[in-house]
């Protein structure tokens, strides 16, 4: 550790640096300013704690409310620097608001830090706040039995240590371009899905598969040689197990690997490591295709690895009329899609486990299959590759955290 360094960094608190800044710490809007009846299909999203991803706001299935509330919660608008906190749960998850969140609203389950004068970075604070020592405080100072709770008071007393501004901006710049490599990827990876989908949609939907011209039609006005089919009969959707919380570690230890949960089938890494022995076979490997079918149904995943939740299903292919690139393909269309948010149940937490007996879908005959197959393969190798590229950039940007916002690696300017 540097102690030469570490001298020129200031002593405070997050409370006090929002006093001097002219900034605020706020709870979220409470049940009387925004109610149920509020939200709408279209219009201003809200922000809540679900939709706090890996220190970013995921927008798939963000509440929206009319723009004609926003009078009226103008307090809790969002500008560009503020930093969102979800209060329960795992309290340590919080995003920084950039300039296309500008003019959103802090929602039900977050606080809102918003920085006033630009004495502190709000990147580099941003990062501070993600330095493991800074979320064990947190957690520690958090009220709740069952489950943590967050509130203005813990957050304003939470200690912070600051360098001067430049030296603040040299280690937010750094820590960005790992976040910025890591968004260009997964934009990528979205084009790639996107390619994906169309060609999927173009052959399976359309019929516009090579040799289509030629193709006569017959079973359902399907393809000769194409069949109606029940999903579960050519893929086992294997559901995972609960260990139970005590058995969670928060850093890997021998013989422990990632626990995935719900959440961590967006754009989340996981956080939480389980023994591998008490996992059985509920280990999805990184060709494995994964869904959710409880909290938030219907999301996709491949290139992932660890245990698994109960909300999770692994699909293992047990009829090789199917292929993986198909099958993967298939979870993410439209109509697999609209089966699952139909059959799924629940008011706070949906249930769709009962969808997979109403995937039916037309499998394709073998020729076709394996064409398809053939060229979407180097797609989802490329997709894995990408996958693979922003864990080793998280590993890292993760690993320089605690060493630059702590300052025990100099930074010269």
């Amino acid at each position: 550790m540097n102690t030469q360094t570490l001298q020129k960094w200031d002593e405070t608190t997050l409370g006090d640096i929002c006093d001097k800044v002219h900034g605020t710490i706020q709870t979220w809007p409470f049940g009387s300013q925004l109610h149920e009846s509020d939200y709408s299909q279209d219009g201003i999203p809200v922000i809540m704690p679900k939709d706090i991803i890996d220190g970013k706001i995921q927008t798939n299935n963000i509440a929206r409310v009319s723009e004609k509330h926003i009078v009226r919660l103008q307090k809790h608008k969002l500008k560009p620097g503020d930093i969102v906190y979800g209060r329960r749960g795992d309290i340590g998850r919080q995003a920084l608001i950039g300039k296309e969140q500008d003019g959103w609203l802090c929602g039900t389950g977050c606080l809102k830090i918003s920085l006033g004068d630009k004495i502190v970075n709000p990147k580099f604070l941003h990062y501070y706040l993600r330095d493991e020592e800074t979320i064990k405080w947190i957690f520690n100072q958090a009220i709740g039995a069952t489950m943590p709770n967050l509130n203005t008071a813990i957050l304003r007393s939470v200690p912070v240590r600051i360098p001067d501004v430049s030296i603040q901006e040299h280690i937010a710049s750094i820590l960005s371009d790992y976040d910025d490599l890591i968004e260009n990827n997964i934009h990528r990876i979205g084009i790639l899905e996107r390619v994906g989908k169309k060609i999927y949609t173009e052959w399976f939907i359309s019929f516009r598969f090579p040799g289509h011209e030629k193709t006569k039609f017959a079973e359902k006005n399907l393809p000769a040689g194409w069949h109606p089919e029940n999903l579960s009969d050519l893929v086992d959707f294997v559901k995972g197990i609960e260990p139970g919380s005590n058995n969670y570690k928060s850093n890997i230890e021998p013989g422990h690997i990632p626990f995935l949960r719900v959440g961590d089938l967006g754009s989340r890494s996981s956080e939480i490591f389980v023994e591998r022995e008490i996992l059985g076979d509920r280990i999805i490997n990184k060709n494995d295709i994964a869904i959710t079918l409880d909290g938030t149904v219907g999301r996709v995943a491949i290139g992932i690895y660890g245990g698994y939740s109960s909300g999770i299903r692994k699909l293992v292919i047990k009829d090789k009329r199917v292929n993986r690139e198909y099958l993967y393909f298939l979870m993410l269309s439209e109509h697999i899609q609209n089966i699952i948010k139909s059959h799924a149940k629940g008011t706070t937490i949906l249930h769709a486990s009962e969808s997979i007996k109403y995937m039916k879908f037309a499998l394709p005959n073998k020729v076709i299959m394996t064409e398809f197959g053939k060229l979407i393969k180097p797609i989802i190798d490329e997709i894995l590759s990408l996958k693979g590229q922003n864990e080793n950039l998280s590993k890292t940007r993760n690993q320089l955290i605690p060493q630059l916002v702590t300052g025990k690696l100099e930074i010269k300017i």
